[in-house]
């Protein structure tokens, strides 16, 4: 390697690793937990971590995704204030902890769900609470007179993301494969993500019967909002697929991505550059 070359990695590793520092003894102030009401007796929860849905029934609650464990009691709080019901069910839209960390903190008694590949992620990196149940392809859920779907179309933010459908509802919940808050994508490939398979999972998606969103992060979303959030998918991939194309640099990658698609600097995506590039020349 050149000593040019390798000052410059030298240096992008001591900014990401200071970045990953700074966040760990610096941690974002906690946002307020609170529940949003989109239908009748179906929930979102907001706070530390990716948004929840709570769906009450005559038998118990349905929550999708619990978030850190950390915010555990918040999540559970919120929960109580609207109902007297159990929760009986967790089911993970895929394994990060900002959406299954709480699985650690739930009762025995709470049955957690999540596709398999999330399951084995779990494993893979020794992360606590692993689900009992898992499912391979689609899970039909009912309680209470209430039916909950579950669905896994592909590969995208990882290779075990689902999405959650409440028909009666027509809510989806879809997880990190679709956010109002960052708008930007983040294909963790070293949990089976694909920048490729991304755009397919969301056109299936697409076919569900549903007007309203419950994304991974952010406000409320619905149907057009999901079609604008694949196109501006679908421009920063081509994007970056003409540049891998033209043999373009690393460098000259991250720079795009940070300057066009304002993707964070030393962020978990941008941290990923190298994995997205091999993906987009294997799709040649």
């Amino acid at each position: 390697m050149h000593r040019t070359a390798a000052v410059r990695l030298s240096c992008a590793l001591l900014v990401l690793l200071g970045a990953v520092a700074a966040y760990t003894q610096n941690p974002p102030p906690a946002r307020p937990f609170a529940a949003e009401k989109i239908r009748d007796d179906l929930y979102m929860i907001t706070g530390g971590g990716g948004n929840v849905a709570a769906y009450i029934t005559s038998e118990g609650v349905i929550l999708i995704d619990d978030m850190y464990d950390r915010d555990y009691q918040g999540v559970m709080t919120q929960v109580k204030a609207l109902t007297n019901q159990p929760v009986r069910y967790v089911i993970n839209t895929h394994h990060h902890d900002d959406h299954a960390g709480a699985n650690a903190s739930m009762p025995s008694a709470v049955q957690v769900i999540s596709h398999r590949n999330a399951r084995a992620q779990m494993i893979r990196i020794n992360q606590p609470g692993k689900p009992s149940l898992t499912f391979a392809n689609e899970l039909e859920l009912n309680l209470g007179g209430k039916e909950v779907r579950a669905y896994h179309y592909g590969r995208g933010h990882t290779n075990g993301d689902i999405i959650i459908h409440f028909p009666q509802a027509r809510v989806i919940h879809t997880g990190d494969l679709f956010l109002t808050r960052p708008a930007l994508p983040y294909m963790d490939f070293a949990a089976g993500g694909s920048a490729i398979e991304w755009t397919r999972v969301l056109d299936e998606t697409a076919k569900l019967d549903f007007d309203t969103i419950i994304p991974g992060h952010g406000p409320i979303g619905n149907r057009a909002g999901l079609a604008k959030w694949r196109a501006d998918f679908v421009t920063m991939r081509d994007r970056i697929g003409s540049m891998v194309r033209a043999s373009e640099s690393k460098e000259a990658i991250s720079r795009v991505l940070l300057d066009e698609f304002k993707w964070p600097a030393g962020g978990l995506a941008i941290g990923q550059v190298d994995a997205f590039i091999a993906e987009m020349k294997n799709a040649r």
